[in-house]
């Protein structure tokens, strides 16, 4: 039974709003409105979209203040109640807005942000007046005299690149301009496509005289034709399909309908990604004994709400996905849903198509790269019941599971699942075990490499450790090759770069590397090349002066892509034209200096004429749909030589790869981060994976100008434990997680001076709290700026806050919109 109360907790959906406010429901909806309804509310001089949180007896502040609600946008509930308790623990987590946790979970399309429409007002405007207007508002002036009234994201569109709103002002001033808040429409709705059906028995079709249906035997012949295709189907067809079959128009079907013999039907149709993919053999596999042990674990447990989350360490190629499927189909057969999560979108398909197979009709796909219409019906069949499991990137973690018993989080190491570029900045994993908990749900996360923390969690007992630590035997159609007894990881062989420069090979290829190649295509085989630099030159810089060609907005060298012929910053997308002389000393000795994944693959393809090269980077698949069809061409080897950047590491299984590459092992290892060693071993050992996963072996060789540093050498050996033990020791000595947690404030703003003196007034405030509080093992780093000391025009100085809780001290720090906190930053860059 409802609470009737008249009272409501709202987040409205605008992400800096620090809190939730509390509403009047009107008369007409006291008692009706729920936790999760999506509702319209005033919000200062604003109108805005909200979600009901909590019925209250009373209201946060003073009644006589408190707004009466405006609307009811929908019966429907938005957000389920398990979600809304997730936006609550993940709002505290992060130190973020509820709205901006809220927003995670709505629908795409349907949280829309107040506008302002602009109209001109019935003013007889004078010669004086027009006389005053500037350019742009004389443009403002034609546009809405020409087009009527417009919201302010329209007036955007038709004037791109223009910076409007200044002139907008002043024709408001002078009276020549209204304006008035309102909500735009929701972006997406659902799809419906018209149908028609018979109006008459079916046995009336073959009574109706031809004659009667058109002057023309080709009017006829086409007209009888709708009638005996919609005789054959007791549903609704749609126009296209009738057109595609009979050869009819429009103008045909409207006459049947006026003769009263067909009627026309509006029907709805879900935009579904999945419509055609192709599905691979079903059959089960037996499990070998590693995978038993894990399994006889893990099952007893799926009912038990006490279970702690399970870590399920595998090396590559060890069948880790055959257990997720297992644990998938229990908790189907119980009634309940999954969800499963993978770090590349590139790697959704893959995994898509072999749990569609297992489970047919039940499988749902949500990841960014959809189109708003595929994703808003993914999450309406989702919340329905209709999709039994969901496999996406991390955005799919906040569907609208009403049944949830499992998550998996397949290659849980991944950076992929860490939020660091909006509100709120969240890890997936932590907020995976969170809504576990709230669900009842199980949780199984699954690496190969997996996080110095992860592992760390599992050892001590938080987390239940699993190991699957051989390979499986796998593709077995190559049997005629077997090697002997259980398949092992490939051999590393190290290729001191240094070496091959003192023997006179300056080539981005090693000489070991170019003969494996030649070998591998002689005997019909498959390679992988991988070197994590996108575009053709890794900067541009002029041979006169030394100057390097920057983005103007984050400070960083622009990278030169051959394929668009322009320089393009990869921190926010800055384009610009390849300069024909020095932008600084006007010289013309302008060169390209740097080695990419387009320069290789240039390169490779002069090595190697006859080799179909492919390449697979961020440049390659911009395009919908780019990831699926390289992969599907190489696996149907379609191509010999695949290129790519770190796509490349995770998920990939090609039975004829027996050589994989890499370029530049030592890359990133020199960033200053206390992560750079593990994201390096990390990258190396699944990189190396995707070698000899079939019976016809493998081998791997790893370039490198620094051969001898340890986590190139312990990545080589495929030496997790090794690794572990190293970075954990050096962890401890150095008081990084998991011996403490960190937080991070970034000041940001664009005067450089003035961000610096933000952070350390900001650092002095802190200090001081730090020392009220009694906190003696809080300590501060900094304030200093940040390695990307610029982005986005921005300068940016950081505060990282060390201790075992350091977001107590920054509990009351007010929201401001220069300050950035992000609890357990993944990196310190």
């Amino acid at each position: 039974m409802l609470t009737q109360s008249p009272y409501v907790d709202v987040s409205v959906n605008i992400a800096r709003i620090d809190k939730s406010l509390s509403y009047l429901a009107p008369p007409e909806l006291i008692g009706q409105l729920k936790p999760g309804n999506l509702v319209l509310v005033p919000l200062g001089n604003r109108i805005a979209q909200g979600v009901v949180l909590a019925n209250l007896e009373k209201p946060d502040v003073e009644a006589s203040v408190v707004k009466e609600l405006i609307a009811l946008l929908s019966d429907e509930l938005v957000l389920t109640e398990q979600q809304l308790e997730l936006a609550q623990w993940l709002s505290m987590a992060t130190m973020a807005p509820i709205g901006a946790c809220v927003g995670l979970m709505l629908p795409v399309g349907i949280s829309q942000r107040a506008d302002v429409l602009y109209s001109l007002n019935d003013l007889a405007l004078t010669d004086e007046l027009k006389a005053g207007f500037s350019p742009i508002q004389k443009r403002i002036f034609n546009l809405l005299k020409t087009r009527g009234a417009l919201r302010g994201a329209q007036i955007t569109r038709a004037l791109p690149k223009l910076d409007w709103r200044g002139a907008m002002l002043g024709l408001r001033k002078k009276g020549i301009v209204k304006t008035k808040n309102v909500l735009p429409p929701p972006r997406v709705t659902s799809k419906t496509v018209r149908t028609a059906a018979l109006s008459v028995p079916v046995a009336r079709v073959a009574e109706i005289d031809p004659n009667s249906l058109g002057a023309t035997d080709n009017t006829r012949t086409r007209r009888m034709a709708v009638l005996q295709l919609l005789a054959t189907d007791p549903l609704p067809m749609d126009f296209s399909w009738i057109y595609a079959q009979t050869g009819a128009n429009y103008a045909d079907l409207t006459l049947l309908a006026d003769e009263g013999l067909i009627h026309f039907k509006e029907t709805e149709v879900w935009r579904d990604p999945l419509i055609d993919y192709d599905l691979p053999d079903a059959t089960v596999p037996n499990l070998t004994d590693d995978q038993q042990s894990v399994w006889d674990a893990i099952l007893p447990q799926l009912d038990d709400k006490r279970a702690r989350p399970f870590l399920l360490h595998g090396v590559t190629s060890s069948g880790k996905t055959e257990i997720y499927m297992r644990a998938v189909q229990e908790v189907l057969a119980k009634g309940k849903q999954a969800l499963v999560l993978v770090p590349e979108i590139a790697m959704t398909p893959l995994t898509v198509r072999r749990f569609m197979a297992r489970f047919p009709n039940q499988v749902g796909i949500y990841h960014s790269k959809l189109s708003d219409g595929e994703r808003y019906d993914t999450w309406r069949r989702a919340k329905r019941g209709d999709l039994n499991v969901i496999i996406g990137s991390r955005s799919a973690l906040f569907m609208p599971l009403e049944k949830l018993g499992l998550i998996v989080i397949d290659e849980c190491d991944n950076d992929s699942y860490d939020e660091t570029e909006r509100l709120p900045f969240y890890h997936a994993v932590e907020t995976a075990e969170a809504y576990a908990k709230i669900c009842d749900a199980r949780l199984i996360l699954g690496s190969a490499t997996p996080r110095v923390t992860q592992y760390y969690k599992a050892e001590k007992g938080d987390w239940q450790l699993l190991r699957l630590p051989r390979r499986v035997p796998a593709h077995l159609e190559y049997k005629s090759a077997l090697l002997e007894g259980v398949p092992r990881m490939p051999p590393v062989h190290i290729v001191d770069m240094r070496q091959e420069l003192i023997a006179g090979n300056r080539k981005p290829l090693s000489r070991a590397l170019q003969e494996a190649l030649a070998r591998t295509l002689d005997a019909g085989q498959q390679a992988i090349l991988f070197l994590n630099r996108k575009g053709s030159a890794t900067y541009v810089f002029c041979r006169n002066c030394g100057f390097v060609v920057r983005c103007p907005r984050d400070d960083v060298p622009l990278t030169f892509h051959r394929a668009r012929r322009a320089l393009v910053c990869h921190q926010c997308g800055y384009t610009r034209q390849m300069p024909k002389t020095c932008p600084s000393c006007g010289s013309k000795q302008i060169r390209q200096l740097g080695m990419g994944t387009e320069r290789l693959e240039d390169f490779v393809k002069e090595c190697f004429p006859q080799a179909r090269v492919m390449r697979w980077d961020a440049e390659s698949t911009r395009e919908k749909g780019a990831h699926e069809l390289i992969l599907s061409h190489f696996s149907a080897h379609r191509a010999d030589i695949l290129i790519g950047t770190q796509m490349l590491a995770k998920g990939l299984d090609f039975p004829k790869v027996t050589l994989v590459g890499i370029i530049l092992a030592e890359q990133g290892l020199n960033f200053p981060d206390f992560r750079a060693g593990e994201r390096v071993f990390q990258l190396l050992t699944q990189v190396a994976g995707r070698a000899g996963r079939s019976p016809l072996g493998g081998q791997v060789i790893m370039q490198s100008y620094q051969p001898e540093n340890p986590i190139i050498q312990l990545a080589a050996q495929h030496d997790f434990d090794g690794f572990y033990r190293q970075e954990l020791a050096y962890r401890r000595e150095f008081n990084y997680p998991p011996f403490c947690r960190l937080t991070r404030l970034i000041v940001q703003e664009r005067n450089q001076t003035l961000a610096q003196s933000k952070a350390e007034e900001l650092a002095i405030e802190l200090k001081e709290k730090i020392a009220w509080m009694g906190l003696k093992l809080t300590t501060l780093i900094g304030p200093s700026p940040c390695y990307y000391e610029k982005m986005a025009g921005k300068f940016r100085w950081q505060i990282i806050v060390r201790g075992p809780s350091p977001n107590v001290i920054l509990e009351d720090v007010p929201l401001r919109e220069w300050l950035m906190i992000e609890p357990n930053p993944p990196d310190l860059l």
